[in-house]
């Protein structure tokens, strides 16, 4: 769960008590507005710096206790780089850096420097960053640290030329920090509290936003079809469900948008078991799914101007008697068959499934799936990228742009005919996993055998989604990863 946090703005005036933020060049010289309010703070920056070794440089920070002549219990000098740099800041990051200065404290910050003084929509950058690096999942906690500092509510109020304007901006971005929470809470639970079914009905919760929710059982997909996502939880006590989520903001009867997540609450590998060591981990096998769920909420929270389709296939693992084996061939929804190599290469299995049904029932203008689906991709891109695969350029180079503006960055890699001999199958359609080589690669070829023509994007999210790197936004185990991405790829592009 998310730290307290209160976030709040006043004009730009000398604050009294708590800490003092203000931004800083790599000149070390406050603009003369900041001087002016701080009185003697240039000097006591400037002095403090040299043996702090701080320059300015973005996201640096320094901080001054019981600063002489100011009443503030501390003064924190943020950096923000070159003047010719600055044009370039990462305000959400900025945003993170601020907050782990103030984490359990109250502080004011000061918004106003020459030549960086952010806009309102950079303060809310500011202010989405600062809930995002205050975001704890602490609840299963029964004894926590006396000087736990999470555990106080955290103050930051922005000190603003326009506050009304910046207050403004800032609660627009609100619902995007409670659609990274929602998924990485998800993400975080442990396997035996968050089952397809419980998955299932917190997707439900959406409906108070809006969101149009369907859950399908197992008795619906197997009418449907749905074959092979069902033979993925038949090892499992718990049933596996599909969930459907419209959000129809845009003009009626436009095509949709679709994003499609991998949920599997727990994957032990079914018969095909994972070796023991750090199999605890398979509890966040399921972030692609989490995504899809907070992205919902993202979009239905500031009533996005568009139709859009979320769909996740909730499914668990397991290897009881009644699992599916190596060498069994399964039927999909699309009337393909699958022989089953491998049972722990599952997640093509359920995605191949829902892709189908969106594809088949929406007719959406593109496909996006996101799923933490193979090893290969942290051996290609370790955990600074998720793979992106795409039968569309054009759709490819705009979330190319939406990762770099977000930071939630996505690398292209080949699909290619030459690909299909590796899972094509003696006795099926094809396989369900291609070998060791071009792992990554196979699994995505495998699953462009469900989307038709529509035009798609494959994301695999295994380094980026759970057991995440740890930056100034996420020092969550479950990060959340392409909430935000994929809110930009809407907000730039789809929307009317």
């Amino acid at each position: 769960m998310a730290a307290s946090v209160k976030i709040d703005f006043q004009p730009l005036s000398a604050p009294a008590g708590g800490d003092v933020v203000v931004f800083v060049g790599e000149d070390l010289e406050p603009s003369a507005r900041i001087a002016e309010l701080l009185g003697k703070s240039s000097e006591l920056i400037a002095k403090a710096a040299a043996p702090e070794r701080f320059k300015g440089k973005a996201n640096a920070a320094l901080v001054i206790p019981t600063p002489a002549g100011l009443d503030a219990d501390r003064l924190i000098a943020v950096g923000i780089g070159s003047e010719g740099d600055r044009s370039k800041l990462n305000w959400v990051e900025l945003g993170g850096v601020i907050a782990g200065k103030l984490s359990g404290r109250s502080g004011t910050v000061l918004l106003d420097l020459e030549g960086a003084t952010p806009s309102p929509d950079d303060v809310a950058q500011i202010a989405l960053g600062a809930r995002l690096r205050l975001y704890k999942f602490d609840r299963y906690k029964t004894k926590k640290k006396d000087n736990d500092e999470n555990d106080t509510p955290t103050k930051i109020t922005f000190a603003s030329p326009d506050p009304a304007v910046a207050r403004k901006a800032a609660k627009a971005a609100d619902g995007l920090a409670e659609g990274v929470r929602i998924a990485r809470d998800l993400v975080n639970e442990p396997p035996n509290v968050l089952g397809p079914e419980e998955f299932a009905k917190r997707a439900e919760e959406l409906t108070k936003l809006g969101v149009e929710v369907e859950i399908l059982d197992e008795k619906a997909m197997r009418k449907l079809g749905m074959r092979a996502l069902l033979a993925v939880g038949q090892g499992s006590e718990r049933e596996s469900r599909m969930v459907v989520m419209r959000w129809n903001g845009g003009r009626a009867g436009a095509k949709p948008i679709a994003f499609i997540g991998k949920g599997v609450v727990f994957d032990s590998g079914g018969i095909s078991i994972k070796p023991g060591g750090g199999m605890e981990d398979m509890k966040g096998d399921m972030a692609g799914a989490a995504c899809v769920v907070g992205l919902m909420h993202a979009l239905a929270a500031r009533k996005a101007k568009a139709n859009v389709v979320g769909a996740i296939g909730l499914v668990e693992n397991m290897p009881d008697g009644k699992a599916q084996r190596p060498g069994d061939i399964v039927t999909t929804m699309s009337g393909q068959t699958v022989e089953i190599i491998n049972t722990d290469a599952e997640g093509r299995l359920v995605l191949g499934d829902v892709l189908w049904y969106v594809q088949d029932r929406f007719k959406p203008q593109f496909m996006i799936d996101l799923a933490t689906l193979t090893g290969a991709i942290l051996v290609a891109l370790a955990q600074e990228y998720a793979g992106m695969f795409s039968n569309n350029d054009e759709l490819a180079g705009r979330l190319f742009e939406a990762g770099k503006a977000t930071g939630e960055k996505v690398w292209r890699l080949p699909l290619g005919p030459e690909y299909d001999k590796l899972i094509d199958s003696k006795f099926a359609d094809m396989k369900n996993t291609g070998g060791r080589h071009g792992g990554s690669i196979t699994a995505a070829q495998f699953l462009q055998r469900f989307v038709n023509d529509v035009p798609w994007i494959h994301l695999d999210i295994a380094g980026t989604g759970m057991n995440a790197p740890q930056t100034e936004t996420n020092k969550s185990w479950g990060s959340g990863w392409g909430v935000r991405l994929l809110d930009r790829l809407v907000r730039d592009h789809y929307e009317r």
